[in-house]
């Protein structure tokens, strides 16, 4: 297989070694930067962002930036210096308190993705914040013609950016490049592509699956996925942390764990940091990567984007990724996990009608 052969993909785990690869980037831009993003704080880090982003702009080079106003940990004052140098910016569906309010504000921008001068992309797990320095994330540095499609793709959401109803249906259509997908979720029942992806690559598995994600809440069609493949003989590695930067989550997830383990799913919690890559791998073969989480949340209600296909020395990473990883985490003990208290019993139970909400 060749696809994406034109493309140049480099994994990236450590949070400042990307970070320093990212400002650098930056530097360098002479036409345009476009950053779509669900977290961009007012901390040393995002200082730091942002100020290269106004030189730039400065410099006439033509910036745009898209923030989840809910995630944002930010506000229009902290960027007017860039709004002033003529940047564009603007806020994802910003908070409003009405009658449907819950509804609409539930549905937030997740994805992460930066494109300069149509040669690098960047998309991943990481948002632009000083708590990621202390995380182990997955951002996939991208050098080559696919940038253009990421930049659209960024024009396209700046439009819909305070819509609530808008062609579903074209904000989902896959994006084809030399055999990889472009895969877009939004908030939608009907149009998951990111999940059907998901499902696709484990009813094909045949030797192998490894997943690695901070939240694990798949619905059932997933869940029984994993089981069957495990039982016909697919080897299922799931990581997760073991302890997240949700807790409720993590409470949540641990009612499913023992259910799948016992059907032949193997988990392992990393142990050092929180886990907060997004990683999916099918028979070393076929590769899921970008912002979607394995959760309700994420396939349900948010914005995300992922990057599908074959790509040898991405692969080649992935695995090596997913080596390291295993080496600093412990596997599930499902003795361990059958005596658990009753009274952690009783608040999963509590929140299992709450699950599409974490």
């Amino acid at each position: 297989m060749t696809s994406g052969k034109e493309l140049q993909i480099r994994l990236l785990a450590d949070p400042l070694a990307y970070y320093t690869l990212m400002l650098n980037d930056i530097k360098k831009a002479t036409t345009y930067i476009y950053l779509e993003i669900y977290r961009f704080r007012n901390d040393p880090v995002g200082i730091r962002f942002r100020d290269y982003l106004v030189k730039k702009c400065q410099e006439g080079v033509k910036v745009r930036l898209l923030i989840d106003s809910w995630g944002a940990s930010s506000s229009h004052s902290f960027f007017q210096e860039l709004v002033d140098a003529g940047g564009e910016l603007r806020f994802f569906k910003r908070l409003k308190f009405k009658w449907d309010s819950f509804a609409k504000n539930h549905r937030r921008d997740h994805r992460k993705i930066l494109v300069i001068d149509d040669e690098i992309t960047y998309i991943g797990s990481a948002n632009i914040s000083g708590y990621s320095l202390n995380w182990r994330e997955s951002i996939f540095r991208i050098k080559g013609p696919i940038a253009p499609k990421f930049k659209k793709i960024i024009s396209e959401n700046f439009k819909i950016y305070n819509k609530y109803f808008y062609d579903k249906q074209a904000y989902t259509r896959t994006i084809h490049f030399n055999g990889l997908e472009i895969l877009r979720d939004v908030p939608s029942l009907a149009h998951q592509p990111v999940k059907k992806k998901f499902l696709e690559l484990i009813n094909k598995a045949r030797n192998e699956i490894v997943i690695e994600t901070p939240y694990f809440l798949p619905g059932s069609a997933m869940r029984k996925a994993l089981a069957n493949a495990a039982q016909r003989g697919v080897k299922v590695s799931i990581h997760i942390p073991k302890k997240s930067d949700v807790g409720l989550m993590d409470v949540l997830t641990s009612k499913y764990l023992g259910e799948l383990a016992q059907q032949g799913v193997n988990f392992f919690f990393f142990l050092p940091q929180n886990l907060h890559a997004k990683l999916f791998l099918a028979d070393r073969n076929q590769f899921v990567v970008g912002s979607s989480n394995f959760d309700y949340r994420s396939l349900r209600y948010q914005h995300e984007i992922c990057l599908a296909g074959y790509h040898k020395s991405l692969i080649r990473q992935m695995v090596n990724h997913f080596n390291a990883t295993r080496k600093e985490s412990e596997p599930f003990d499902y003795q361990n996990w059958a005596s658990r208290p009753a009274i952690q019993r009783f608040f999963e139970s509590v929140l299992v009608p709450f699950r599409h909400l974490f």
